[in-house]
């Protein structure tokens, strides 16, 4: 090997060069979309599908998998303040807005994406796998937005607990239509028994998650240095999602039941949230680049894919946009919450990307062996196709929804 082919190879692959290159990339595009108005996550998502195997392929495959790691670490945070918003306090004024809207727009998109799937010639398993799929919302773009608008108030109370409810509801209904999929291919696994694991896996993941969330208000509380509380925080944080990840519990649902807890068994609990807030910036630019990285243009063109993908896209925006509606209607929810809170579900990533690779692994594992591979490999790239449109589309419109909505609220 030359010194200079040497050289090259380390340019691609070494992962410290990926993460300097990705946040300076990142940087420089976040920048550029925020002259024309856009928030600056669409430029993270851009600059990692320019450096990533779709574009200039600069960020090696070696390279991403070595910054997985990064990508959980975000995961964890977002959901631990996701889960930091959903004090009892706040809940107790708009938990029936919340539950009605919650339960019209996941119904909604489920009908309609799973409908629209059948009637287009997709299996009935693969068209309810892929229903469920569609009702997640990336709490991450959610976050990234209201952050960047500093947005405040009861639309965004709203806004994150339709997200962190709708996503756990995501992520039982997938389990369940999961385990019955043996069933729906004609296979003999026991189905109640495999429905009852989901649902223990998943209250296992709350009720440690709860846990967690007491550590670490009961190592923090005497803490007075922000650094130390820091410290506590994510080793916690950084144990909690290892320990889900190895037994296969939920780290969503984990580190949200976390921070709910946290600001529920003190006022102190934000403490700890804005003693994470000097990190998150690099680390949710990483979460958007890597993200950026795993989209590939060419999944829009692939046959049967861009027929399947348009559905799939076209039903979610309709079921997310009305579901809501509706829901917030029932709960008599006011004008902004009614017109706009909708569009601010149409941000789709990790939760989805995290449930179809769920899809793939199990295949392995025998839990959906039946299941056609290329049928399989079809789903994935439907997902991938949505969620390549969905998270560069859904991070503006939610921008415009939650300007729209604060000023109906300023009336």
């Amino acid at each position: 090997m030359t010194a200079e082919n040497g050289l090259i190879n380390f340019l691609v692959v070494h992962p410290l060069l990926g993460i300097g290159m990705m946040l300076l990339v990142g940087y420089a595009l976040a920048r550029v979309v925020q002259l024309v108005g856009l928030p600056e996550i669409t430029g993270f998502i851009v600059a990692g599908l320019i450096m990533g195997g779709g574009g200039l392929a600069i960020v090696g495959e070696h390279a991403a998998e070595d910054l997985a790691i990064i990508t959980e670490i975000a995961l964890g945070i977002i959901a631990l303040t996701i889960g930091g918003e959903l004090r009892v306090a706040k809940l107790r004024r708009i938990y029936q807005s919340v539950a009605w809207i919650t339960f019209g727009q996941f119904a909604l998109t489920f009908v309609l994406v799973a409908g629209a799937l059948l009637l287009a010639d997709l299996s009935l398993p693969f068209a309810l796998l892929l229903g469920a799929i569609a009702t997640s919302t990336s709490p991450a773009a959610v976050v990234a937005v209201v952050r960047s608008t500093r947005a405040r108030g009861s639309f965004v109370d709203q806004l994150f607990g339709t997200v962190a409810l709708g996503d756990a509801i995501t992520i039982a209904v997938f389990g369940v239509v999961l385990a019955m999929v043996p069933a729906m291919v004609g296979g003999d696994t026991a189905v109640g028994a495999l429905v009852f694991e989901s649902f223990s896996d998943l209250s296992v993941s709350i009720v440690l998650g709860a846990f967690l969330g007491f550590l670490i208000y009961f190592t923090t509380r005497n803490e007075q240095n922000s650094g130390e509380v820091l410290i506590l925080t994510l080793g916690f944080l950084f144990l909690s999602t290892a320990v889900a990840v190895a037994f296969g519990l939920s780290p969503l649902l984990m580190n949200m039941a976390a921070g709910a807890a946290l600001v529920n068994f003190s006022a102190a609990g934000g403490r700890v949230m804005r003693a994470l807030e000097p990190i998150t910036p690099p680390v949710y630019a990483l979460f958007f680049v890597i993200a950026g990285t795993k989209l590939n243009p060419a999944v829009l063109f692939a046959g049967e894919v861009m027929v399947f993908g348009a559905l799939f896209i076209i039903g979610r925006w309709i079921g997310k946009y009305f579901g809501t509606f509706g829901g917030a209607v029932l709960a008599g929810s006011e004008r902004p919450v009614r017109n706009w809170l909708g569009m601010g579900l149409f941000a789709q990533a990790g939760v989805a990307l995290g449930l179809v690779l769920l899809l793939e692994a199990s295949a392995e594992l025998g839990a959906s062996a039946a299941l056609p591979p290329d049928m399989i490999r079809t789903a994935i790239n439907v997902v991938l196709m949505a969620v390549f449109v969905n998270e560069i589309s859904g991070p503006p419109i939610a921008k415009y929804a939650i300007k729209r909505a604060l000023k109906l609220e300023e009336k």
